[in-house]
């Protein structure tokens, strides 16, 4: 049985994590689609409702239910036909949805989700060429971090891809999910953003040597051989590729000092910004904890009690509480 000042502190942090998200992706709902010149015009500086979606302000998309239905699954063990089950009940009937029906269901995640409900095997579920490699696994991965956190490494990256296989099978989008999974768990191990972006880097470098890993490793250069939040921003993009998105969310992190510049940063890339809130969001959430995120925030988002209710099952199973 852990202390209650460690429990305290590792509530904190699933906290966090799972209110960043979804914080971070409800800021962006909005305005999503919309180009970078009209957020330098516009910028979001508060949750906002309506824009691109008849949604009311806190409505949070697909990026924050899916990653639900992954912690609700996680807290009976690791089971993938389990969340396969609950990606389905998700696109079929809503559920983990804010408002009751799926909305923003990405072409590669609906097709793959098709094929779960049509009894394919999890791990076959997935597209495996080249134009499946959006951002839909990356996006909702961020409950596996406190779930494999003590596991072997070996056990840590093969769960991540598992998981994104479920939905996204070609490797890029698999290390991309590894690489965004390891440095959480960094952040979790109490290092400080640059030290766990160092650290991952080094990790990931000596892991994916093999392939069919190893010939994707040039694509992750700008994150794996330089320190990518020097890059100056008209070089970051912020669409819904998963290299794209991975390097958006690393970049806002690693640049800002609280989860509010972080989010507010990643959503003022424009166009991918709900997803882009959502994977620098959960991070930042992570790291600064739910006190670190603004209150009148996470008092706007849709489902606020359901998702506490969750969040804090969610930690009685991964720390034992």
């Amino acid at each position: 049985m852990r202390n209650k000042e460690e429990r305290d502190e590792r509530e904190e942090k699933v906290l966090g994590g799972l209110f960043g998200l979804a914080v971070g992706d409800a800021l962006g709902v909005p305005v999503e689609f919309t180009k970078r010149s009209e957020r330098k015009k516009q910028p979001v500086t508060d949750m906002i409702g309506y824009g691109t979606y008849a949604r009311p302000p806190g409505t949070w998309s697909d990026d924050s239910s899916l990653a639900f239905c992954l912690a609700e699954s996680l807290c009976q063990g690791f089971d993938l036909h389990d969340i396969a089950h609950k990606f389905c009940r998700w696109l079929d009937e809503g559920y983990w949805a804010p408002y009751g029906q799926a909305f923003d269901v990405g072409c590669t995640t609906g097709l793959a989700i098709n094929r779960l409900r049509e009894g394919v095997n999890p791990v076959e579920a997935g597209g495996r060429d080249e134009f499946s490699n959006g951002n839909g696994s990356l996006m909702r991965s961020l409950p596996l971090a406190y779930y494999v956190e003590k596991l072997s490494r070996p056990e840590q990256f093969e769960l991540t891809h598992q998981v994104s296989c479920l939905t996204h099978g070609h490797p890029r989008s698999q290390m991309a999910c590894g690489i965004y999974i390891q440095l959480a768990i960094n952040l979790l191990k109490g290092q400080n953003p640059a030290d766990a972006y160092k650290t991952t880097g080094a990790e990931v470098k000596k892991y994916y040597t093999r392939l069919p890993y190893k010939r994707e490793l040039p694509h992750f250069a700008r994150i794996l051989e330089a320190n990518i939040q020097e890059l100056p921003e008209e070089s970051i993009n912020s669409s819904g590729y998963v290299i794209d998105t991975l390097e958006a969310g690393l970049w806002c992190f690693l640049k800002s000092k609280s989860y509010e510049e972080t989010v507010l940063k990643a959503v003022n890339l424009g166009d991918d910004t709900d997803t882009t809130g959502a994977v620098a969001g959960g991070l930042a959430g992570l790291y600064y904890g739910l006190a670190g995120i603004p209150e009148r925030w996470i008092n706007r988002l849709a489902r606020k009690d359901d998702i506490m209710d969750l969040a804090q099952r969610f930690c009685k199973c991964v720390y034992c509480f």
